[in-house]
Parts: C-alpha cells; sequence; structure tokens
C-alpha cells in the first residue's frame, strides 16, 4: 500500500490489496483481497471492492458502489475471474458492477473517460469502451458490449449478449433486445427501434456535414427502404467504399450473433 494513501478510520482494507500513490478511501468503505487501484483514484463512503479487481488511475467512486462482486449467474461455481477498470471514470451512487464468468470469458471490462450516474448495473462479462454515459438506472445484463461514445438514457437497459455500436443513443426507457447498429438513436417506450441517426453527437464530436450525410444515407439503406438484410448489406458494401463510418457499420452488422434491432 502506498505511504501516500488517506484512508479513514472506520475503513476496512485487507493487507493483500494494493492502493497507488494519492487514493483516498471514504468512511466505511471495505476493500478486499487481490483489489489494485490505481494512482490517484477516489472512494467514497459506504462501497465494497471484491477481488480479483484491476482499477486505473484517477477514478472517482462516489459512495455505496459495489465494485467487483460474484456475477448473478447460477452457473458460476467460484472460478476465478476479474472486473478490470480503465482510468478517469466516475461511478456515481449504488453503481454495481460484477466480475465475469468462466464461460464468458472471465473478464469485465470497462474503458476509460466513462460516465455511469446512480444505479448503473454492468453485469458478468459485458464490456464497454471509452467515453460512455450511463444515465440512472442504466442496466447492462450478462454480455453486453457497448462500443465508444455511447449515451444510455435513464431506466434504459440491453438484453443479455446484445452489442451497441459506437456513437449510439438510447432514448429514457429504451430496451434493447437485439443489436443497435453504430450512430443510431432507438426510441423510448419499452422495446426500442431505430428512430434516425445521432447527428446531434455527431456534430458535438466534430463529424464533417459530409460525414453525417454518407452516415443519414446508410441509416435508410438499412432501416427506411424496406430491403432484406442481405439487399440492404449489398448496397452498404457499396457506400463503404467511399465512407469510412459506413465500412464500421459494415463491419458491425457482419459481426453479431444476436439479430439486429430494426
Amino acid at each position: 500500500m502506498s505511504d501516500t494513501a488517506r484512508i479513514h478510520p472506520t475503513a476496512v482494507v485487507d493487507p493483500a490489496a494494493r492502493l497507488g500513490e494519492g487514493v483516498s478511501v471514504g468512511a466505511f468503505t471495505w476493500i478486499g483481497a487481490e483489489v489494485e487501484i490505481g494512482d490517484g483514484c477516489e472512494i467514497g463512503p459506504h462501497c465494497s471492492f471484491h477481488g480479483p479487481t484491476r482499477i486505473g488511475r484517477d477514478n472517482r467512486f462516489v459512495g455505496h458502489a459495489a465494485v467487483g462482486g460474484e456475477p448473478q449467474d447460477k452457473k458460476f461455481a467460484g472460478e476465478r475471474t476479474e472486473l478490470v477498470i480503465g482510468d478517469r471514470n466516475v461511478f456515481r451512487e449504488f453503481v454495481t458492477l460484477n466480475r465475469g464468468t468462466g464461460g464468458g470469458g472471465g473478464i469485465t471490462r470497462i474503458g476509460d473517460d466513462n460516465w455511469l450516474l446512480a444505479y448503473t448495473h454492468v453485469a458478468h462479462d459485458c464490456i464497454v469502451g471509452n467515453h460512455c454515459i450511463f444515465s440512472n438506472n442504466t442496466t447492462l445484463a450478462g454480455h453486453v458490449t457497448v462500443g465508444d461514445w455511447v449515451i444510455i438514457s435513464g431506466f434504459a437497459g440491453a438484453h443479455q449478449f446484445c452489442r451497441i455500436g459506437d456513437h449510439a443513443f438510447l432514448a429514457m426507457g429504451a430496451l434493447a433486445n437485439g443489436d443497435v447498429t453504430p450512430f443510431t438513436m432507438i426510441g423510448g417506450n419499452s422495446l426500442g427501434r431505430p428512430r434516425g441517426i445521432n447527428s446531434e453527437g455527431l456534430k458535438r464530436r466534430g463529424f464533417s456535414p459530409e460525414r453525417i450525410a454518407a452516415i443519414k444515407r446508410a441509416y435508410r439503406t438499412l432501416f427506411v427502404a424496406g430491403l432484406p438484410l442481405a439487399e440492404a448489406r449489398e448496397q452498404l458494401a457499396q457506400q463503404a467504399q467511399d465512407s469510412e463510418d459506413v465500412r464500421l457499420l459494415l463491419d458491425f452488422i457482419d459481426g453479431g450473433e444476436r439479430p439486429l434491432l430494426r
């Protein structure tokens, strides 16, 4: 344990845990064995950290977070699995993050620069990218994959094994029971459906009008034209010759096991 770690007198830290430089630990927090917490992390009160868990630097856990707990999977038999968290993430009140399962790859992974707001749940074997925002009560079931720059609104979530592509947006209360393509907005009110592209988000991230126009054209081909998926894919392959963004969309379509949310 670093000599510069600041630990509240009521906190309990296992001797086998490793805390980096400048880590602060709030009141009544519990940190177990095989937990590694990187430099500069700030941990609020009443949190729990179970290992094996590896956490990068400059993360903030506001309070009452449950990190690295056993997966909520009846098939889990105590095998060694992990939770791995990157850098500069914010985890608000009552966030729950579970470790992976032996049958699902063994690791739950969260990238860098994400905001997970109150009561967010990330289940076993999920993979979350970078720069995502999960609003209050976002729920990811097991084995969900989330790309970069994804926004999930309050009380929304995803079914097991679903994928959510880069720059997607899920509206309040949207439930994804299929793969959500990159750049796509999913409407709320229970089972979500595509409602256009996330053009405002793309503008904020510096996408040019030409790039956004190409993405809109691809969206119309896939979701509006009424084409069978195989035929839409052929047209997208032509469009992808002039657009890396459409190529990303096409690669996403070809890479999944679950049906597209269409």
